[in-house]
């Protein structure tokens, strides 16, 4: 009679790495040990600055990207995580401070509607209900987005421009989620026909 081999008993088990700190966790650290706060701007500058450059053009958003992120430091002691994540409550600063150059926008908004083009970044509507190929109606959504109130404008822009959600927003902008959800359909009303002639003409070719 043979035997086998005794059965190997399993090794300890291996140590798996802890998860990174959460952007709450570096920013409740910062309080106390101010140059933690840099890795904040390493996880999201890339990311507010193209929301600030195709909203105002990436000359001035190269300085307002910066008075972005030292209000958040100055501000960090008040940061309620119970209000939000941090990514969407840096977008609200982005957005509370683009009020300063809201004349600038809405130029530069008039100027792409007159030409009938758009930027290297992409359409006015792109992402705004969906992906749309909408490149011989960027003139018309560029003056509507002109044209519209700048609390609406904020919504479209924060859920196509920067990706946010609709309780996201409702943290950048401080105001409650219905709110964010009324806004957004308004917008789609305001902003369908155009779309809707976009999708018809691409049909069409």
């Amino acid at each position: 009679m043979t035997t086998g081999s005794p059965r190997e008993r399993p090794g300890p088990p291996v140590p798996t790495a802890p998860p990174p700190p959460s952007d709450e966790e570096w920013l409740r650290r910062s309080r106390a040990d101010p140059p933690d706060f840099a890795v904040l701007f390493d996880r999201h500058a890339a990311d507010v600055h193209r929301y600030l450059a195709r909203r105002i053009g990436p000359h001035p958003a190269d300085d307002l990207l910066s008075e972005v992120f030292l209000t958040a430091f100055e501000q960090r002691a008040r940061y309620d995580p119970a209000r939000g994540e941090v990514r969407a409550w840096l977008f609200g600063i982005a957005t509370v401070l683009l009020r300063r150059h809201g004349r600038d926008e809405v130029r530069g908004l008039r100027a792409r509607a007159r030409l009938r083009g758009d930027g290297p970044d992409g359409g006015p509507a792109d992402g705004a209900i969906g992906r749309v190929d909408a490149a011989a109606q960027a003139g018309a959504i560029a003056a509507e987005l002109a044209a519209m109130p700048r609390r609406d404008r904020d919504a479209l822009l924060l859920h196509a421009w920067a990706d946010l959600g609709y309780q996201e927003i409702a943290t950048a902008l401080d105001v409650p989620v219905g709110t964010v959800r009324s806004r957004l359909h308004r917008v789609r009303n305001r902003l369908r026909p155009l779309l809707d002639r976009a999708r018809s003409d691409d049909t069409d070719r």
